[in-house]
């Protein structure tokens, strides 16, 4: 919601009124894990070492293009790595479920698909994050798990844990659900193995990653060209993720002619009627790769994508070593 992240009279009004429901939210969640922590409520640990990459706050804060680099990397290491998600959006009616490459994100969404083309690890979905690992484990040799989210999911036991932050949101008004975006206080990031902020200006001890996109892939021919080739074309810009501004900020900077914006709710459905009326014939309709794998059935000339890859300093490197000696400790 815009005014969690707004510095107004009336936003922070608003998030007064909804302060006793933040309190109540707060009451829940603490006492929830309060009975994890003391066994009241129980919860399981997989047979090989869990990675959780998860947020503090809801939404848009990098963590699909770091799950893909994350895997990428301990893949280079020689480790075999499964990726389980809920498959938000989804419409699968049995789960578990394995999600390939050319899966249908109508069936397992979007952010699976996307994974499994960029990472070429191996994919489960299902909100019980418990079957989704038993049947990866049963369908292939897996060395480590990452989960692309699930941060609060205590029913499930991790090794490492992972908070991707938003550099420039942050934590918004820094209140709890629905009063803010936070779905666990500040104070939680003490505990985790690793804090990586998404942009530029990293707090003191965090992991500063720079999300990279230079060029742009047509949806129907998989021809790329480099964004600057754009620069004198009419630009219809267009995404359904979390913070739809950082995509359109990165096409700004290159430069484009950008005639129209269109921010659709995250993990927005497509169909071949709702985005052939967006950009006409003569204009180019530019998305974000995550919308691309719904739209490449249908696509059109004009539309194109514009990947990603993550970018993160050296000292990443400590975390990549800690998952590896995980591994190695549990094979002994």
């Amino acid at each position: 919601m815009n005014f969690w992240y707004q510095k107004t009279i009336s936003a922070w009004l608003l998030a007064g009124l909804l302060s006793p429901l933040a309190l109540l939210f707060w009451g829940i969640t603490a006492l929830r894990r309060v009975a994890y922590r003391f066994g009241i409520f129980k919860s399981w640990r997989a047979p090989l070492p869990v990675v959780i990459v998860g947020n503090l706050s809801v939404g848009g804060n990098g963590k699909t293009p770091f799950v893909i680099w994350l895997a990428r990397r301990l893949q280079q290491q020689g480790l075999r790595v499964g990726v389980i998600s809920r498959g938000y959006s989804g419409e699968m009616k049995q789960y578990p479920q394995l999600v390939c490459a050319n899966a249908d994100t109508m069936e397992v969404g979007d952010e699976s698909v996307l994974i499994a083309r960029r990472s070429g690890a191996k994919i489960a979905i299902c909100a019980n994050r418990r079957q989704s690992i038993e049947l990866l484990c049963k369908a292939y040799h897996i060395d480590v798990i990452l989960s692309d989210d699930g941060l609060q999911h205590y029913a499930l036991q991790r090794d490492i844990e992972i908070v991707i932050v938003d550099a420039e949101r942050r934590f918004g008004n820094g209140f709890l659900l629905p009063a803010g975006p936070l779905r666990e206080l500040t104070g939680r990031l003490k505990s985790v193995d690793a804090v990586v902020c998404n942009g530029e200006h990293p707090q003191p001890g965090e992991i500063q990653m720079r999300l990279q996109g230079e060029v742009a892939v047509n949806l129907l021919t998989q021809e790329e060209r480099l964004l600057s080739d754009f620069a004198d074309q009419p630009i219809v810009a267009m995404a359904a993720i979390g913070n739809p501004n950082r995509f359109f900020t990165t096409l700004q900077r290159h430069g484009l002619n950008i005639v129209k914006q269109k921010a659709f709710i995250d993990h927005a459905k497509f169909s071949q009627e709702k985005l052939v009326s967006l950009a006409s014939p003569q204009q180019i309709l530019l998305m974000t790769e995550k919308d691309a794998v719904k739209c490449s059935k249908f696509a059109r000339e004009n539309w194109w994508y514009v990947p990603v890859e993550a970018v993160l300093e050296p000292s990443i490197e400590d975390v990549v070593n800690k998952i590896m000696q995980k591994v190695k400790k549990d094979e002994h």
